[in-house]
């Protein structure tokens, strides 16, 4: 429908202007023919007195008797020849054929059968074309308000809080009515952003005071407790509870610098083998109380593109998580392997695998799974760590038990 209307608008137009230069072009034509006949006929007078100048009154005779007939044939005002200038045509010998009649007194319309009146068809067409014109334009205009009154409607709609939908118009106000429909969208996925920070905001304090809310209560028993009735066994607890919170401070901490981008990440060759030899010593300790052993198995030198610290932090959470969730006696793996595209890393360990509830939610920050004593964040942390390094983080369950972490850091 708007096509149409643009088209009909521009045949208008093109109407208008075709009607009005075809009138004008009318007008000058009749006029130049006008002059071109009023000069010719006054050359073949001149040019006959100058041959047979005894012919005077024959040729006056006929030129009054021509312009008698053209005006009698427009019934307009007729002009009568200037009688004392017969005597000139002996003076006019030398004169132009324009000059020549205009001595006698005649004028360019008396000789001309189109007449005076040739020039009204032009100028009512010119007229036409003018009125064609203004009305084009005048319903262009009418079409530009009823744009503008559309993009107002929608802005004080969008002002109000509604949302509404603009459609465009292949018109001159397409361009616009496009950049406010884009800008409108991104004030409403920016609201929508702002909206669910401040929720995962709310959540996450929710989950930090339920977090700091354990260790604290423990304390105070332990406290209480270690007032009546002082024992090793208290202070091991109050030990354990203030080590907690200083791991849920030191995650916190990480997270936020993580989320701010202010934690450095060097990018540098690191051996693969390398990392998980490092991250396995470092929990060395937690494997030999739980009576858990590790394996890793070395398939040759294979290096990637990371930094080596915060990559060995991520591995030691998985291997961290594997441990929790595999029995004494149980097993810890490590594997490695390259192709063109990425580099694997793979953790499993021989425990029960993970919950078909768990599965989705594993690296949601502060959820704890079934059978977990963590606070939340170690996997969340892994896989902000792994993912600023142009790399990705799953997990599976194995055909044969036991859980699976993959980690595929990619070349490029």
């Amino acid at each position: 429908m708007n096509g149409r209307k643009n088209v009909s608008m521009a045949v208008g137009f093109v109407l208008a202007v075709s009607l009005i230069a075809a009138s004008l072009t009318a007008v000058l034509c009749w006029r130049y023919y006008s002059r071109v006949q009023f000069r010719m006929l006054g050359e073949v007078c001149r040019e006959i007195l100058q041959q047979q100048p005894e012919a005077e009154g024959a040729v006056a005779a006929a030129l009054r008797t021509c312009s008698t007939q053209v005006q009698n044939s427009e019934t307009g005002p007729r002009t009568e020849p200037d009688e004392s200038a017969q005597t000139k045509f002996g003076q006019s010998a030398i004169c132009s054929g324009e000059d020549f009649l205009m001595a006698y007194g005649y004028q360019e319309g008396d000789f001309l059968w189109a007449g005076r009146g040739g020039q009204v068809p032009g100028m009512m067409g010119f007229l036409a074309g003018a009125a064609l014109f203004l009305v084009t334009l005048q319903a262009g205009r009418r079409r530009e308000a009823a744009c503008i009154q559309s993009l107002t409607e929608y802005l004080e709609n969008v002002n109000t809080g509604g949302k509404g939908l603009l459609v465009p118009e292949e018109d001159a106000f397409s361009g616009l009515q496009d950049e406010i429909y884009k800008t409108v969208t991104a004030l409403y996925q920016t609201r929508d952003a702002a909206l669910r920070t401040r929720d995962n905001f709310a959540e996450n304090l929710s989950n930090i005071a339920h977090q700091i809310k354990t260790p604290i209560t423990s304390l105070s028993l332990s406290v209480q407790m270690l007032k009546d009735h002082p024992s090793p066994a208290h202070l091991e607890q109050i030990s354990q509870q203030l080590s907690r919170l200083t791991r849920l401070e030191e995650a916190l901490l990480l997270l936020s610098r993580i989320e701010a981008g202010t934690l450095p990440l060097a990018a540098e060759q690191v051996d693969v083998f390398t990392l998980l030899t490092l991250a396995g010593d470092n929990l060395q300790e937690l494997f030999r109380k739980a009576q858990i052993s590790l394996h890793i198995l070395e398939a040759g030198e294979i290096a990637i593109k990371a930094d080596l610290e915060w990559t060995m932090e991520a591995v030691m959470n998985l291997m961290k998580n594997c441990l929790e969730h595999t029995p004494p006696g149980g097993r810890v793996s490590c594997a490695y392997e390259q192709n063109p595209l990425y580099t694997q890393i793979r953790i499993w360990d021989s425990g029960s695998g993970f919950s078909r509830e768990d599965l989705p939610r594993l690296f949601e920050r502060f959820y704890r799974g079934a059978g977990s004593g963590g606070i939340g964040i170690g996997l969340s942390l892994a896989k902000e760590i792994i993912q600023r390094q142009n790399g990705t983080i799953s997990a599976r369950n194995l055909a044969e038990g036991g859980a699976c972490f993959e980690i595929h850091m990619y070349s490029h």
